[in-house]
């Protein structure tokens, strides 16, 4: 039997997806798409982001967890706004779940909007989230598997940060089979490799948030 669909099942998400957009855009507000798989430090990258521009940009953040508000309680304590989306099992934010957030922040008061997404490196890529931005985050010790084994995640975002490199020489991780991987998946996205623990690399990333900033 043919099942034919006739519209896009993700048009809800879509509708919403457009609406975050306009708001974005009408506010000024540069909105950044951060996924990983679990444990990639998405967290420890937001906090030392928060602490090195907070002084020149209102930054606020969406976290997108299973349970608990551990991460947004981190980003509350690092100085900036954090709303905790909890989807009880689901595995990636979708824009309908972004939208109820809008109301807890004066967008007109955020200069930049990070979305920490559920540490997934499957289901986020698929979700729209009215973002202008997506970035991955993959750190040395996943291993050089993971460009391959999931190309629609990277081939769906602009930038790759290879965080956790203060562990290289401790593991067995090739950085330029990793490039070489991301260039064969996505020849227009750039691999930044930094360490969100010791400070090495962060200020290539954060001059890449400033410049995207300055082209709102």
């Amino acid at each position: 039997m043919k099942i034919t669909l006739n519209e896009d099942v993700l048009v809800d998400n879509n509708t919403a997806a457009a609406y975050l957009r306009e708001q974005f855009i009408e506010s000024k507000t540069l909105v950044i798409n951060v996924m990983s798989s679990p444990g990639a430090g998405k967290t420890t990258l937001l906090e030392q982001t928060i602490a090195k521009l907070s002084n020149d940009f209102r930054i606020g953040v969406i976290e997108g967890d299973l349970a608990t508000e551990i991460d947004a309680d981190r980003i509350r304590a690092a100085g900036a706004q954090a709303v905790q989306i909890n989807t009880k099992g689901g595995c990636h934010l979708d824009a309908r779940m972004v939208a109820k957030t809008i109301p807890d922040f004066d967008l007109s008061e955020i200069d930049i909007l990070f979305i920490e997404n559920v540490g997934n490196l499957v289901c986020p890529s698929g979700y729209d989230l009215g973002q202008q931005h997506k970035i991955s985050v993959l750190s040395v010790p996943e291993g050089n598997d993971k460009i391959p084994k999931y190309p629609v995640m990277f081939r769906r975002t602009e930038l790759v940060l290879l965080n956790k490199i203060d562990l290289l020489p401790y593991l067995n991780f090739n950085v330029e089979v990793a490039e070489e991987d991301l260039m064969g998946i996505n020849p227009d996205s750039k691999l930044l490799k930094l360490s969100a623990t010791t400070g090495e690399g962060m200020d290539e990333w954060f001059n890449w948030i400033k410049e995207a900033y300055g082209k709102l």
